[in-house]
């Protein structure tokens, strides 16, 4: 937030700096070691009548067309990483020791390719992951509304294919987040072991901002 509050630093200027940052608070960490933590991230930011965007990961930016439809950003390259243990994964129930053990064999190999030009990119220790973002800005007066939101929360339409952008949109307006957030944590329920749609963990974090104009 500090290092974006300077309209002039670009998006991914700002992102490395706070990374950079970051490090610098833990001098006694091993911060080389590829189990160290790391996140996805999206950001919107507006310059008067610009909105600048950036996603790192499968956190994703969605707008909401002033005259209509839906523009969603968002980083997929994670999915095209490792496909083979992604499928191990995705073949057991949740839950279950042959789950947990290819949820291991995956995140153990996701880790020697993570920030990597062979692998996909996200806010770790490494400040270059910031200039691999997906970036680009678009005119307030095309937007009535956007939402930045955690992959927990697309993949409501996304993967469970259980809602569309207009009916998110219309949720966010008339119930808030939290509405939105119980209906994918709803949803889940009814396939707490991963039957009806196989997926790395039961659900995942679920966070969204809704802003309006």
């Amino acid at each position: 937030m500090a290092a974006l509050a300077e309209p002039s630093v670009t998006l991914p200027d700002g992102l490395a700096l706070a990374l950079e940052r970051v490090v610098a608070l833990h001098p006694n960490c091993d911060l080389a070691n590829p189990g160290t933590p790391s996140a996805t991230v999206a950001v919107l930011r507006q310059r008067h009548a610009v909105l600048d965007y950036l996603v790192l990961a499968d956190s994703p930016v969605v707008f909401e067309g002033a005259k209509g439809g839906h523009t969603v950003i968002t980083d997929l390259r994670v999915d095209d990483v490792l496909p083979e243990l992604r499928a191990e994964v995705e073949s057991y129930e949740t839950h279950t020791p042959g789950h947990r053990e290819a949820v291991q064999r995956l995140v153990l190999a996701q880790r020697q390719v993570r920030n990597t030009p062979d692998g996909y990119w996200v806010a770790g220790t490494n400040p270059e992951a910031a200039q691999h973002c997906l970036t680009g800005s678009t005119l307030l007066r095309d937007v009535r509304s956007a939402a930045v939101m955690s992959d927990g929360v697309s993949r409501l339409v996304t993967e469970y294919g259980m809602a569309t952008w207009d009916e998110v949109f219309a949720t966010l307006r008339t119930d808030g987040p939290r509405a939105l957030i119980e209906t994918v944590r709803k949803t889940e329920a009814t396939d707490p072991t991963g039957r009806r749609w196989p997926r790395y963990k039961s659900g995942d974090d679920a966070t969204v901002a809704h802003c309006w104009w």
